[in-house]
């Protein structure tokens, strides 16, 4: 059962199936951020969903806005760029423009303010704000999305290129299905896998004080979240479908690219978490990736390690930019794309989350004092202050692993063998070879301090990768303070 079965059929059959594509960090800004950037968040400096994080912010607007991927494409290469939907989560606070503001790179912009919803919502339109009820037929956010793409398509000039971005908040809460998808999926539940469900044991602190095992009423409220989530996911299917069709009206599908992804994971019961993401394992940090598009054999995967910091970078080399011209730290995915057989790829890439929480303490959940923050339901916190990470992710011939250290009191390390232990269950930091530790220690620092070459060097499981020991006594220690130093 799948609630994409038509985009399963119209693009992932019909192109290519990232198995192994990432986000640098597994949170709506900060992902949105590295999507139209190309950098991972120590360079865009979105570090969470707060204006005081960086979203959407003024310093956002003036510092990075201008060098985003579609404000290249507009400028640079000539398209009619058209933004539906989510854009930033605190696009359109007072504080940094309102919906007035139109990022420079957009032709036609349809931008929601704030986060997600599905009715009782404003739309920047070009500029101007537009309130939607709660009428299924006119104001269903999703269908909407759908009609003013559709619209586009019908209109926009022939004498140009186009490139659009439609970014569904589905299925992101409220979960609120459409009315004829309410009784959808009544017998899915939540996958339980190995890891679900079961006590965090050898983590960092934030995911050891998850009670085990969970409540009746926690099992039932994740499982009710995901077949909701799945039930909105059919209305984003149809969107798809309806964009197919009309390409295909105009005479245009086998000359567009389709880039089907998502802006994080989510869990969903894993080491007794019971809704969120913003956390360093695979189901919070994998996502789709689907593509179609001319030169793209039907019905392939790949298993190269990709990054959502890549789709910048892959647009405008489809575009025929020079990417030497830009700062991204991505790579472009067009010769996987094209299936050249001799590319040299990454072998690894970072992931960064820098903590959000509160100065005082939860009013609902009183006992666990100052700094937490999303402790629901049963008082089960999904993020702290020190809930602050960066991890390399490696993925080699060799290697199937990750290695991740925490900014906090304990410095706290976390390293998984996903060959052996693809849930990630077992902590292999105190067993594993010492050697292989301060080279994931060395190279975790090379990574923080990239910018955009610097980002695709070797990793640490290439031939060409170098290693001196003697830098790692000297720059021990720096990730965790330039960490906060860099913190907006």
């Amino acid at each position: 059962q799948t609630p994409l079965k038509k985009t399963n059929a119209l693009i992932a059959q019909m192109g290519i199936t990232f198995l192994n594509a990432y986000v640098p960090s597994a949170l709506c800004c900060p992902s949105r951020a590295s999507i139209l950037t190309g950098k991972y968040p120590h360079n865009h400096h979105v570090v969470n969903n707060t204006l005081e994080g960086n979203c959407s912010s003024k310093l956002w607007q003036k510092i990075q806005e201008p060098y985003t991927f579609p404000a290249l494409l507009k400028t640079m290469c000539g398209y009619q760029t058209f933004f539906a939907g989510k854009y930033l989560n605190e696009y359109g606070a007072e504080d940094a423009g309102g919906v007035g503001h139109v990022p420079p790179g957009w032709s036609f912009w349809y931008a929601l303010e704030k986060n997600s919803k599905y009715y009782n919502y404003t739309l920047s339109v070009n500029g101007k704000a537009r309130r939607h009820g709660e009428n299924y037929s006119v104001d269903y956010l999703t269908d909407v999305l759908a009609n003013m793409s559709l619209d586009f398509l019908e209109y926009k000039s022939n004498f140009e290129p186009f490139f659009m971005m439609i970014s569904t908040p589905a299925p992101h809460s409220p979960w609120t299905a459409a009315p004829q998808y309410t009784k959808s999926f009544q017998n899915v539940s939540a996958p339980r896998n190995s890891n679900f469900n079961i006590h965090g044991k050898n983590k960092h602190w934030l995911i050891r004080q998850a009670k085990t095992p969970m409540t009746n009423s926690s099992i039932q409220f994740l499982d009710d979240a995901y077949r909701k989530r799945w039930q909105t996911l059919l209305s984003v299917d149809d969107l798809v479908e309806k964009l197919v069709k009309k390409l295909d009206l105009n005479g245009e599908l086998d000359n567009t690219y389709i880039f089907y992804t998502s802006d994080n994971g989510y869990h969903t019961g894993q080491f007794s978490l019971p809704i969120d993401k913003r956390q360093l394992y695979e189901f919070d940090i994998k996502v789709p990736l689907l593509v179609r598009g001319p030169g793209i054999k039907p019905n392939q995967t790949n298993k190269m390690l990709v990054a959502n910091i890549d789709l910048g970078p892959t647009i405008l080399d489809i575009a025929g930019y020079d990417l030497n011209k830009t700062q991204m730290d991505g790579m472009s995915l067009l010769p996987l794309l094209r299936g050249d057989k001799n590319v040299t790829w990454r072998s690894d890439f970072l992931v960064e989350y820098q903590g959000e929480g509160y100065n005082g303490s939860d009013p609902t959940c009183p006992g666990l004092g100052p700094g937490v923050t999303h402790c629901f339901p049963d008082c089960v916190c999904e993020d702290s202050y020190n809930n602050t990470y960066a991890c390399v992710r490696t993925l080699s011939t060799s290697w199937d692993l990750q290695y991740c250290e925490f900014d906090d009191r304990e410095v706290f390390v976390e390293v998984y063998n996903l060959t052996a232990d693809p849930h990630q269950i077992n902590n292999i930091a105190k067993t594993i070879d010492q050697e292989i530790l301060e080279k994931m220690n060395y190279r975790l620092m090379m990574l923080q301090s990239c910018s955009g070459a610097t980002c695709r060097t070797p990793g640490v499981f290439d031939p060409g990768y170098r290693f001196d020991p003697r830098l790692m006594f000297s720059n021990h220690g720096v990730w965790a303070r330039r960490f906060s130093a860099q913190s907006l």
